[in-house]
């Protein structure tokens, strides 16, 4: 019969299967958000054209540069003893590792934190 038609495609009462949207920042298999550093890229006009893989690889390079400086950090808080991350051991991780001493150079890390006393 022509007329008749396969329920398996159509919108119907019957269970179908969603296709679950992921985002490039999961598709990427990151932790910062690709979506949000797109967005700050193209605000700040930092230069005409920006092409999709460029917050992709800036998410990574943020990624991977927070995980080194809180694992040195982390490394500085077991040789002192100390339990919690404070931003002078944070300070001192960066200063103590020869290429982000370098890379962090002009950078000021406050060493007061909110709400530490």
């Amino acid at each position: 019969m022509p007329g008749r038609r396969s329920r398996r495609g159509s919108s119907g009462t019957g269970h179908r299967r969603q296709r679950r949207i992921r985002t490039r920042t999961a598709r990427a298999e990151l932790l910062f958000s690709v979506s949000h550093l797109e967005r700050l890229l193209r605000e700040g006009h930092y230069a005409q054209h920006l092409t999709s893989s460029a917050p992709v690889f800036l998410a990574a390079i943020v990624q991977y540069l927070t995980a080194t400086v809180l694992q040195l950090a982390g490394n500085e808080a077991q040789r002192s003893g100390c339990r919690f991350i404070t931003p002078q051991l944070v300070d001192m991780a960066i200063h103590n590792n020869a290429l982000l001493s370098v890379f962090f150079a002009s950078t000021t890390i406050s060493l007061v934190a909110p709400g530490w006393q």
